[in-house]
């Protein structure tokens, strides 16, 4: 059983930062690419970043330079870091896990921006 589970969600000010965790668990191959998704209310889920294996990083042109994904493969965790946070920016943020016969997704996590 694998699980995928994310967290770092919350309320920040416009301006602010918040790191995301995305962490796998269970009986895991291993990992090729992480992702990370938005969908913000009345849009259709749109791509963030991902990481390989290999930690290359890719990301959606208009959120380059303020978002940058890592990961810590030991602990199988990758984070999203964000900063300069807009209220656009109001999302709930989903990870998945792409293993070479499957693709896992977390439940995902509610960042709203606000003052």
């Amino acid at each position: 059983q694998v699980q995928v589970v994310e967290s770092g969600g919350g309320l920040a000010q416009p301006g602010g930062s918040l790191r995301l965790s995305c962490a796998a668990s269970g009986n895991l191959p291993p990992i090729f690419l992480t992702g990370w998704y938005r969908q913000a209310p009345g849009k259709e889920r749109e791509l963030v970043a991902t990481i390989s294996r290999a930690n290359l990083a890719e990301y959606t042109d208009s959120l380059r330079g303020r978002f940058t994904i890592s990961r810590d493969s030991a602990k199988n965790v990758v984070y999203l870091w964000m900063r300069n946070l807009k209220p656009e920016d109001t999302a709930v943020y989903c990870c998945n896990v792409n293993v070479q016969t499957a693709t896992y997704w977390g439940p995902g996590t509610q960042v709203t921006v606000s003052s």
